[in-house]
């Protein structure tokens, strides 16, 4: 799809992108028609389609970063982060189901919750400041839902594509990340009573903050800051497990609490 001047019609992509959602279905890859989407028109497509989610009555909750780990980004071939938005729709309820089949092919991951009780504004946003900003870190488990056939996608396709956003749930403790060092606060990922993955705060970027920093400086090239009363997931802290109906999912933060839900 390409706007008459011959770039790529920014959207149209989000409305297909938008479509393939709400229809539950899933659609080839952008880039197979694309081959030369650049990252910063996926990101001008994402803005339009969170844009279409927001005046469906919509509202902006939260920013979650993706591949934060470096051996995801190595999988990728990029050297940085990407980032995504999470709307209060996509939160479930606590003690709420996944309902599976509201999605396409979810999958699921470990993440961290963040609460910022101060504005962050990049840029030049650092660890510390970023630190200094949260004043609750909680158990937190990410759905992702590729629009994609296959879960299958460039860069540049999952950056249009909201980062795969589509459901998370926040488990209810609250901790105050000064009291603990979330480099090391370990982290255990259980599907169905079978421990799935172990990883520690570090995974993220080699601590936490600073992929948090470094989404608040990202969202600052685009005139966006984080503000207070808004959480930030700063990326996963393991790998994402495909679930079905009938899975339940748990995830136990060191120091901090757990949370589960199961799938239907």
């Amino acid at each position: 799809m390409r706007a008459p001047s011959g770039q790529p019609n920014v959207a149209a992509l989000a409305e297909r992108l938008f479509h393939a959602e709400r229809d539950r279905r899933a659609i080839p890859r952008l880039t197979a028609e694309l081959d030369d989407l650049s990252v910063d028109t996926a990101y001008a497509v994402q803005r339009a389609l969170v844009g279409m989610y927001t005046r469906r009555g919509e509202r902006i909750v939260a920013v979650k970063g993706g591949l934060t780990s470096r051996a995801k980004q190595q999988q990728m071939g990029v050297e940085e982060p990407i980032y995504g938005m999470i709307t209060d729709r996509m939160v479930l309820e606590v003690g709420e189901p996944l309902r599976t089949a509201e999605l396409i092919h979810p999958r699921v991951e470990p993440e961290i919750a963040c609460f910022v009780a101060a504005d962050l504004r990049g840029p030049g946003v650092t660890r510390d400041e970023a630190l200094a900003a949260i004043e609750a870190v909680a158990p937190a488990i990410e759905v992702l839902d590729s629009r994609y056939e296959n879960f299958s996608f460039t860069l540049a396709d999952v950056v249009a594509d909201n980062a795969s956003s589509a459901r998370m749930a926040i488990g209810t403790a609250r901790v105050n990340p000064r009291t603990l060092d979330l480099r090391l606060m370990g982290m255990v990922f259980e599907l169905n009573g079978e421990v799935m993955e172990t990883a520690a705060g570090a995974a993220i970027l080699g601590h936490p903050a600073d992929a948090i920093a470094w989404v608040v400086n990202k969202l600052a090239e685009v005139g966006e800051y984080l503000p207070a009363g808004s959480f930030v997931m700063p990326g996963a802290i393991a790998n994402a497990h495909a679930v079905a109906p009938g899975d339940v999912v748990r995830v136990e933060l060191d120091r901090v609490g757990s949370l589960r839900f199961s799938c239907v």
